[in-house]
């Protein structure tokens, strides 16, 4: 019965266009009047609970410093470097967003960030030059859901601190996997530039090359510093994550100078805003959790899927094909608080590394990004440059299947992900 009022409950709420954390809450409570366990004060120590966590801190100073990337010229400065090297290539600005993706992916850890980034500074040029609106629209959609893979991860942490794994070893973990997918995109691009008619450009003289690269130095130190304290012991992700908002800060205001002292007030309250809606899903999922663990539905889960316990590999497919179909309907963030915390014991009871899990679980939701109907990174890029959304979907296959061959490779060899974490160790 509890299984039915969560199941039902969650898509007659989100049916409504409810705030998806208020309807985590509701769906909680309702469960905890069905196994008679209603108690209000219960409920809000939950509430509390699902945002009292040190490494949690983390989300808001990668929100933070995404969000001075972005108004501080480094976001920017990045893509620049990209044009300088690869824009003058047929189909160039393809290969300027895949690159700009991949780099500021390790550096804020946010997919709608720098989605938001490359689709507000790269689409007006591309229409410019003739682009296809909807290809291009969906190669950014493609490579801004990076962020959420190569470190800083910000799902990566909100995973580790729900199911109590190494945030170090998911960020390690990410960085092979991150990088597939930006040769995927490559190879993607290349494929559907066979029926493109784009202007080629002439290469800018070495200079011009090395002076853009110069001028995103201070942008590419960024993940050296972040990674490599991490990896030397210096700062955990946690102290890693205000590293990154101090450093961005420093660079808009004393190095870049394009971001003045007043202009803070407004960084500060998007990254509030933002933070707030991660946090409330954080409250709102402790709630449905501790109603679905006291409902013992984890155990329901294990016992369908207990034959294939003993095939960790086809365990490994089924799972992830209804985190895909999970996908379709959910945001990244509340399918790892409600589902994570309820897959994981099955995986580690199968032998699976709760690491490689875990990657693939963020993988998964990560791709679920780019599916509609939900799609949150669609409809960012689909606002951002004025395209309707049923252009953006139709122009994102071709990236989408490019990532799921990517993780189905993944799940027939996960020693990719495994063999860089335990090197690391």
């Amino acid at each position: 019965m509890a299984f039915v009022v969560f199941s039902v409950g969650m898509l007659v709420l989100m049916g409504t266009g409810m705030n998806m954390g208020l309807a985590l809450v509701l769906t909680g409570a309702g469960m905890a009047w069905v196994l008679d366990f209603w108690d209000t004060q219960l409920l809000a120590q939950n509430l509390v609970a699902g945002v009292d966590s040190f490494p949690l801190l983390a989300v808001p100073f990668f929100i933070l410093a995404g969000e001075l990337m972005n108004s501080g010229g480094i976001s920017r400065r990045i893509i620049d470097m990209a044009q300088a090297w690869v824009g003058h290539i047929r189909g160039g600005l393809g290969y300027v967003a895949i690159g700009a993706a991949v780099l500021m992916a390790s550096m804020s850890g946010s997919a709608l960030a720098d989605t938001a980034a490359l689709a507000t500074i790269l689409l007006p040029m591309m229409r410019q030059q003739g682009y296809p609106m909807n290809t291009s629209a969906g190669l950014i959609a493609s490579g801004g859901i990076i962020a959420p893979i190569i470190p800083p991860s910000m799902p990566f942490v909100i995973y580790g601190v729900t199911t109590n794994t190494s945030i170090s070893a998911l960020f390690v973990s990410g960085i092979v996997p991150g990088l597939m997918m930006g040769a995927g995109l490559i190879f993607a691009w290349r494929w559907v530039l066979r029926g493109m008619d784009l202007p080629q450009g002439q290469p800018l003289p070495m200079k011009d090359r090395l002076r853009a690269t110069a001028r995103a130095f201070w942008a590419m130190l960024m993940p050296i510093i972040i990674i490599g304290g991490m990896k030397t012991g210096v700062f955990t992700p946690t102290e890693a994550a205000v590293v990154a908002a101090f450093y961005a800060l420093m660079v808009a205001l004393f190095i870049h100078r394009e971001m003045r002292v007043p202009e803070i007030y407004g960084v500060l309250l998007r990254a509030a805003k933002t933070t707030s809606i991660v946090m409330f899903l954080c409250a709102g999922a402790q709630v449905a959790s501790y109603m679905i663990t006291l409902a013992d539905l984890p155990n329901v889960l294990t016992a369908w899927l207990g034959p294939l316990v003993e095939s960790p590999r086809l365990l490994m497919a089924v799972m992830m094909i209804v985190l895909v179909m999970i996908g379709t309907a959910l945001d990244l963030t509340p399918t790892i608080l409600i589902f994570a915390p309820v897959m994981l014991p099955i995986a580690v009871k199968a032998g699976i590394d709760p690491v490689y899990f875990g990657l693939m679980f963020v993988l998964n939701g990560a791709i679920g990004l780019i599916t509609p109907p939900v799609g949150t990174v669609l409809n960012v890029v689909a606002g951002v440059g004025r395209i309707s959304m049923h252009s953006v979907i139709k122009g994102v296959n071709p990236f989408l299947l490019t990532y799921v061959l990517i993780l189905a490779l993944l799940v027939v060899f996960p020693q990719i992900v495994t063999a860089p974490v335990l090197w690391m160790r």
